[in-house]
């Protein structure tokens, strides 16, 4: 408030007049305020807030900030009250000397739109200087023979204020030889002439002792003195003449210290004392005299100090010339400085972005920067120019300043910075230039997707794999950084037969690495389709899919299984049956089996691991086939035992063996006296069945043994019938049937045929199955079934528990002779043990 409490006189105005902004369309402003020189810090300028349109508060959040051009800040922001006011101590003479109006320019800087206004300051000028003469004592020798009417230049006072503050007037002290008169230059200065009045008699008075007063306009005025000492001398009636009445000079600003510019000359005609000039500076600021000097007796003009075109580039100034009594003339020396190129630019940046978005869309603005050249016409025309091959380019906004804006779009995976060098050149020549760095780093977005290295993976996994190891790792990459390329993996749900693909895989979140939750079977599925998601951690995260294909590689981990002949449960062996008169060759059985595996290690290959007669029986390689090597003979046992191994092709291989017994015979007596007491694998906890069960059946074959003698006696009887009866021309029917032994829970067809044979003392009724016949298969004719009739038709073993746990076996025998049916029934009570 200082600024307004000084009066009407300096209260504060605005002129706020609004331009368009260029491409940008950032709106520019230049408003005008005016404050006394001299106010106290703090004092009050404007509101600067209410100016531009925003609440004192939006002040510091939309980063509005002073932007000056390299000089003392004399102003600053208020962000309480939104005011524009003194940062210090302003003086108008030291800011702007003598002009008439001084006018402090700055910008203010709304840092989130980058916009600028230009902020003009008029310094008004108080009277708060008095004038001031250079010397505070003057020396005027006047001849005692001077007339009246002669005028003596005096020096005038200086006073740095303006205006009505400025020097005004200049009094004398009252003297009746002496008067004051008071010229104005066309630059307004005003200069004092002291004029003589009377004739001086040296005689009389020698020295004459003045006052001299100037005094300015102020209100209240200030006044400055000097004392002027008049010295009355003999007469010298010539004073010295200048060669010219105006000496210039033009130099370049570097030329170097202690250069001659020029030299003045006067000349006095008078002889001896009165003859003798010397040559001074009758006024001339403290200033000039640090940077020139004047020889007084040669008159030459030199320079003491640099020359700087920037500082000021003309300089005025009087020399006076004095002979020996005092008798003097004055001329005016004109110094114009030209300007050479010896200030390179200055790039000041005023605002940038350290760090923006690679979705910043084309034309932000990221850096504002101020440019200028302190040399003046060409040398100081700048020119800013950055490399082409950034996304990037220049926009010039109001007075010397640039914009840096986005020219495309930004992609931080091609380039995550960006080092901008601004380079500044002015026209001079040579021309001067600066560069001036930027770094720009470019924030990433989360714009990429992870990406696997294959669009598919195809993983081989060996079955029987260890639970919880390590099958396969997948890996995607994200191009973004930080947590926008954080990758998390995960399997996408599905089923396999029921249970999901979780409870066979699963895969670690932020490794990808896929583990088996359990082993596999490659007998229970081959292959495991799944589907990988990686997704990164942005916001929104992306995501992609990869399919995963799991093959469950096959092991020899199955032994071959045997299906035929299949093993009873009671431990009991199954017999085949080979007649006598089988030719070399001649199939007796097959070994059948499979192996759950695959491939080689299914591939299967039998041969005869052990057998009671070598070289009797060969076993087919691949076919399984039992067969007859050689005829049999008389002398070859009628139970032959063999062991077929079955093994397959894996890497070890494995093998599984099966026990086959042959029985060798042409007859039902030869098989029932040989196979009576076939050997049956002991067992601890069956051994009492067993020995109930041979028992039985051998009581069972001596009842057959007398049922046979019965049937032998019979047939003996039919023969004899059917001879009388073809005598008489009656031909007989005959029925077929099979032979059957039953022996320890064995049966066997005895026939030239490959039968199928199975009881188990645990069965509850044993089946008899009558095959087709095989290769060796014959029709028999009539006559066969005349001479060789089937003694059985079927046999059916049955077992039964009753309340008494005993085990009742009957066989019923039915036999069909010429139409009638003979039934023989067998009870067998056998007692189990507790």
């Amino acid at each position: 408030m200082a600024a307004r409490q000084r009066g009407g006189d300096y209260r504060a105005f605005i002129l706020l007049s609004i331009l368009l902004g260029t491409q940008s369309e950032v709106w520019a402003a230049q408003i005008l305020y005016s404050v006394p020189e001299e106010t106290e810090t703090g004092s009050f300028v404007g509101n600067i807030a209410k100016d531009l349109g925003l609440e004192p508060k939006d002040l510091a959040e939309r980063g509005v900030r002073i932007v000056s051009r390299g000089r003392t800040q004399l102003f600053s922001l208020n962000p309480r009250s939104g005011s524009l006011v003194t940062a210090g101590r302003i003086d108008r003479e030291e800011l702007c000397a003598q002009s008439a109006r001084c006018l402090v320019n700055f910008n203010i800087l709304v840092e989130d739109k980058m916009n600028l206004y230009r902020i003009e300051v008029e310094i008004m000028d108080i009277n708060d200087n008095a004038p001031k003469f250079l010397t505070e004592e003057m020396n005027v020798k006047i001849m005692e023979n001077t007339a009246p009417g002669v005028r003596f230049p005096l020096n005038e006072a200086r006073d740095p204020d303006v205006g009505t503050n400025s020097l005004q007037s200049y009094h004398l002290s009252p003297n009746r030889h002496f008067s004051l008169v008071v010229h104005t230059g066309e630059d307004g200065t005003k200069y004092p002439e002291l004029v003589l009045e009377q004739v001086l008699d040296r005689e009389e008075v020698a020295t004459h002792h003045l006052l001299l007063t100037a005094s300015d306009g102020g209100d209240p005025p200030r006044s400055g003195t000097a004392r002027v000492q008049v010295t009355a001398v003999d007469v010298n009636d010539h004073a010295p003449i200048f060669s010219l009445p105006q000496y210039q000079v033009t130099v370049p600003e570097n030329v170097p210290v202690g250069t001659r510019l020029l030299t003045i000359s006067a000349i006095d005609l008078d002889e001896g004392v009165n003859g003798e000039v010397t040559y001074s500076f009758p006024k001339i600021t403290p200033k000039i005299l640090q940077i020139f000097q004047l020889n007084s007796h040669t008159g030459e003009l030199s320079t003491l100090d640099g020359l700087d075109y920037e500082e000021s580039g003309y300089y005025e100034m009087e020399v006076q010339a004095q002979d020996g009594p005092g008798s003097m003339t004055r001329a005016k020396v004109l110094i114009t400085i030209l300007d050479v190129n010896d200030n390179a630019p200055e790039v000041t940046v005023t605002s940038v972005s350290s760090s923006i978005p690679e979705d910043t869309p084309p034309g932000t603005v990221v850096a504002l920067f101020y440019l200028q050249d302190r040399d003046s016409g060409k040398n100081g025309q700048v020119t800013c120019t950055i490399s082409e091959d950034l996304p990037f380019k220049l926009e010039r906004s109001i007075d010397n300043y640039y914009r840096l804006v986005t020219a495309e779009n930004l992609d931080r995976e091609k380039f995550s910075t960006y080092n901008i060098t601004l380079k500044a050149t002015d026209g001079g020549s040579p021309p001067l230039s600066t560069t001036t760095h930027i770094a720009m780093n470019v924030a990433d977005t989360n714009d990429n997707p992870p990406a696997f290295l294959q669009s598919s993976y195809f993983v081989y996994v060996p079955e029987n794999n260890p639970r919880g190891t390590s099958i396969f790792s997948v890996t995607a990459h994200d191009p973004d950084s930080n947590e926008n390329a954080r990758v998390t993996y995960s399997l996408s749900e599905d089923t396999l037969q029921g249970p999901s693909v979780s409870s066979y895989v699963s895969i670690n979140s932020g490794t990808g690495v896929l583990y088996a939750l359990h082993s596999f079977d490659y007998e229970q599925f081959r292959d495991l389709q799944l589907r990988v998601t990686a997704s990164d951690s942005g916001d929104p995260p992306l995501s992609s899919n990869v399919s995963l294909s799991i093959f469950v590689l096959d092991q020899n981990d199955n032994t071959p299984e045997i299906l035929y002949p299949s093993l009873p449960t009671d431990g009991s062996t199954g017999v085949e049956l080979a007649p006598r008169s089988a030719e070399p060759g001649y199939l007796v059985t097959k070994v059948v089996a499979v192996d759950r595996d695959s491939g080689q290690n299914a591939w299967l290959s039998y041969r005869l691991l052990k057998a009671s007669e070598p070289g009797l029986f060969v076993v087919g390689l691949h076919t399984g086939e039992v067969r007859t090597a050689r005829a049999l003979l008389d002398r070859d046992a009628l139970k032959q035992s063999l062991v077929v191994a079955v093994q397959d092709h894996g890497q070890p291989p494995l093998s599984a063996t099966v026990t086959l017994t042959v029985a060798v015979a042409d007859s039902i007596p030869d098989v029932l006296a040989d196979l009576g007491g076939p050997e049956v694998p002991h067992d601890s906890d069956a051994s009492g069945l067993t020995l109930y069960l041979v028992v039985a059946v051998a009581a069972v074959s001596c009842v057959f043994l007398a049922f046979v003698i019965v049937l032998l006696a019979l047939r003996l009887r039919r023969w004899c019938r059917s001879h009388m009866l073809q005598a008489s021309g009656g031909v007989p029917g005959s029925v077929p049937a099979s032979q059957f032994v039953g022996v320890d829970g064995v049966r066997a067809f005895l026939q030239t045929y490959s039968h199928e044979v199975s009881l188990t003392a645990d069965s509850r009724r044993s089946h008899v199955i009558f095959p087709q016949p095989n290769y060796a298969d014959t029709l028999i004719s009539q006559e066969s079934y005349e001479k060789k009739d089937p003694l059985l038709t079927s046999i059916d073993f049955l077992e039964c528990k009753d309340e008494a746990h005993s085990i009742q076996v009957s066989s019923v025998i039915h036999s069909s002779l010429y139409g009638r049916e003979i039934i023989f029934c067998v009870n067998v009570i056998v007692f189990r043990n507790a």
